[in-house]
């Protein structure tokens, strides 16, 4: 009974979660705009939310464990941020250094992320106090 109820939130948890990794992604694009031969990265948030939500439900594969002492152990995080992989952006202006960073591209995406960042934080907030009026019966 109470998986339905919290179901929307942890959506919105995993979206929460993954939104702040490609945020990092994007500040760290930003950063190195004048390193160079840097490579940007991004993720495609569409696919690694598929990929937190399927993981979440069971209907995604096990995810990998040990199977042997000498193996190495899984780094932290949380486990939508660890399904997602971070892919290179294809370079839109090749540069002289061998930097791929095309930073007024990266700056509006690091604006869109961080404006979908606060819209889902808000649902969360609205949804909360949703069942909290539910729950003490208002």
């Amino acid at each position: 009974m109470l998986d339905k109820l919290t179901s929307g939130l942890d959506f919105q948890a995993n979206a929460l979660v993954l939104r702040a990794e490609r945020q990092q992604l994007l500040a760290g694009n930003i950063a190195n705009a004048d390193t160079p031969g840097y490579a940007a990265k991004d993720m495609n948030f569409a696919q690694a939310l598929r990929e937190a939500s399927q993981a979440a439900s069971g209907t995604a594969p096990a995810p990998v464990s040990a199977t042997h002492a000498r193996h190495l152990p899984v780094l932290g995080g949380s486990a939508a941020a660890q399904l997602h992989q971070s892919a290179y952006t294809v370079q839109t202006q090749p540069s002289m250094d061998g930097n791929s960073v095309d930073l007024d591209r990266e700056r509006a995406a690091f604006a869109d992320n961080a404006v979908r960042y606060e819209a889902t934080l808000r649902f969360i907030n609205g949804q909360g106090k949703t069942l909290l009026a539910a729950i003490q019966g208002q």
